[in-house]
């Protein structure tokens, strides 16, 4: 099945199909929980991982705030190079670009690496619809064309399925039965990919990052198959997003070490590939032909936005989905974009240009700010996801339910007498409905938290209550209650900073 548009279902009603899909929760649950340990690992062991993040975020920073010198700079030595430039300003541009190329190629199959721009610009369709071939040739990206879905990640495309759904894929297209063991799956997937390297006439890949000095591209992949898209076939086009530019090649180095930590806990991926224009006489491969598609398609719209102009500094690395509480949850089809996950969530309405019609993407996150903790880049993520809610609650499509119990909740808070007053109504209240230390009620706004975890009760004195008795004990008596006193002040900050909640015990 293909994703849903935004506007046939809503984000709440996809998350509930992904929460009662228990083979889609325990694969994402799976690995997610191995790719943040990877990157922790990762980043540990290099020691000064917070410098290097800043770096990143100063050279993107650089660059997106340059980017027409950039951008002029890569195209100039590209041309140079050989290359053909073509720009393209939306994504139906980008794909009739590269339909013109293969009709003029004559071409009647495609071989592609993984590549989010020409998912974003459906380019497997256009292609499809053309009469062309087009084959992907990642392992995640062949499963999920099987399956014909989506990505529901921006590393690992078929994250949503255990080994089980994949063999079964499989099984399906090798026309026999292929056990669910991961070497027997990528040994038919291996066989049957490389006959298809060998009868393409077209090779396409994206760009994980373009190099303004050289005009060069570079490719980061483990599996070796952007490596035979960009070598076997005569002709290359190459999908790229405008705002991938980084000035110099002593900037990829910071670039190579952020990204395969942050995706995958690598220190560096099997392959990184810099290819510099087509084959040259004295080359013993590559492509006689290379084009670059370059893809605007709303980016340039982020330019000079003070809320989302570091939106372009994302380098794709997915970390911010594998950090997500939600993303690891309800997977990456449920936030009915091309891209999911924390990013997705701002980007998918950004490069649309329509906020209405992606209101609702941007309540799918707890605003925790793990996203921006994991980001190598340091992109505020969560900042971004409140601006998009206020807009909406501005605009007049906010919830009108929700705003009434914002305005209570603000009414009530912003008065120290009433906030103590609802905590003490609060305690006694909730004896009626606590069973083992919470509350699974399902009513009213309990009802949607409820359904899958029980809301947690209120502790029977809370971090005021409890700081101001300990307050008082030590006014009535000062010297024998000094020491102990503040111990246990001292303690229950404590407890309050690492989230304890200052719970008496």
């Amino acid at each position: 099945m293909s994703q849903a548009g935004p506007m046939e279902v809503t984000v709440k009603e996809r998350a509930e199909l992904a929460l009662n899909d228990d083979f889609l929760r325990k694969a994402v649950k799976f690995t997610t929980e191995r790719l943040r340990n990877g990157k922790k690992s990762a980043s540990e062991e290099h020691g000064n991982w917070d410098e290097w993040r800043e770096r990143g975020r100063q050279i993107r920073l650089h660059t997106i705030a340059h980017l027409d010198y950039y951008l002029n700079q890569f195209v100039d030595n590209a041309r140079a190079n050989g290359v053909h430039i073509h720009f393209a300003d939306t994504s139906a541009e980008a794909a009739a670009i590269a339909l013109n190329i293969a009709a003029h190629k004559q071409a009647s199959s495609v071989v592609k690496s993984k590549s989010m721009v020409s998912e974003e610009v459906h380019l497997n369709h256009a292609l499809e619809s053309a009469g062309i071939e087009a084959i992907e040739t990642d392992l995640g990206e062949y499963i999920i064309q099987l399956a014909g879905e989506a990505p529901s990640h921006i590393v690992i495309p078929a994250i949503h399925k255990n080994r089980y759904q994949i063999a079964e894929l499989l099984s399906k297209e090798a026309g026999e039965t292929l056990e669910p063991d991961t070497t027997v799956l990528a040994g038919f997937v291996r066989k049957k990919l490389r006959e298809k390297f060998l009868e393409a006439d077209i090779g396409m890949t994206g760009c994980n990052f373009a190099i303004a000095e050289t005009g060069s591209m570079v490719l980061f992949e483990n599996e070796g198959n952007a490596r035979m898209v960009s070598t076997v076939p005569k002709t290359q086009i190459t999908l790229m997003g405008m705002e991938r530019i980084i000035p110099s090649w002593t900037d990829l180095e910071v670039m190579a070490t952020l990204l395969p930590r942050s995706a995958t806990g690598q220190k560096l991926t099997m392959y990184m590939s810099g290819i510099t224009g087509p084959r040259r006489s004295e080359d013993g491969d590559g492509p006689d032909e290379m084009h670059i598609i370059i893809v605007d398609n709303g980016r340039s719209l982020q330019l000079g936005n003070p809320e989302f102009q570091e939106l372009l500094n994302c380098i794709r690395c997915g970390a911010c989905l594998n950090a997500c509480p939600v993303y690891r949850h309800i997977g990456g089809h449920a936030y009915g974009g091309t891209y999911s996950g924390p990013i997705g969530a701002v980007l998918t309405p950004a490069l649309n240009g329509n906020i209405d019609e992606w209101n609702d993407i941007a309540s799918a996150s707890s605003l925790c700010g793990a996203c921006y903790e994991a980001c190598p880049v340091k992109i505020p993520l969560h900042d971004m996801l409140v601006y998009l809610r206020r807009r909406k609650v501005e605009s007049g499509n906010g919830n009108r339910l929700e705003g009434l119990g914002m305005k209570g909740f603000a009414a009530v808070a912003s008065n120290s007498k009433r906030f103590a007053a609802a905590v003490r109504m609060g305690q006694i209240g909730q004896k009626a409905v606590v069973r083992n230390n919470g509350i699974s009620l399902k009513l009213g706004p309990l009802k949607g938290w409820n359904t899958y975890r029980v809301a947690p009760s209120l502790a029977k004195r809370s971090f005021r209550q409890e700081w101001n008795r300990l307050d008082e004990e030590l006014n009535r008596h000062p010297k024998e209650m000094d020491a102990s006193v503040k111990q246990r002040m001292e303690r229950i900050l404590q407890e309050r900073e690492k989230g304890g909640g200052g719970h008496a015990h």
